[in-house]
């Protein structure tokens, strides 16, 4: 049985976040939220959040052991990207692209 949570268009590029979430995949969730909270950046607490979600999914939903959880996918993808102008000389403008994430979390039972 597994449990999920994502979070989506998270204001952080993918690239930045992928970093952190390559730290944490097949850890167990004790063992992840430690090595999270001394992640360098913002993306630590963000990928801490959403394995909270998992963990309260996989508790109250599919009445799984807290214990017992480990992080069996964690994965990044690209989500929307919010497109803006930046004012250049001679009334042109160059295309500044603020990109999002979306991040899953996925949690199993170890045997």
């Amino acid at each position: 049985m597994e449990a999920k949570a994502i979070a989506k268009t998270v204001r952080m590029s993918p690239r930045k976040v992928r970093l952190v979430v390559d730290l944490i995949r097949g850890k167990s969730v004790g063992e992840a939220f430690s090595i999270l909270r001394f992640a360098p950046g913002k993306a630590g607490g963000i990928v801490e959040k959403v394995i909270k979600s998992a963990v309260a999914n996989a508790v109250n939903n599919n009445e799984m052991d807290k214990d017992l959880l480990y992080v069996k996918e964690a994965y990044v993808n690209e989500g929307i990207r919010l497109k803006r102008l930046l004012p250049r000389a001679h009334g042109s403008g160059n295309l500044i692209q603020k990109r999002t994430s979306n991040i899953t979390i996925v949690l199993e039972e170890r045997q």
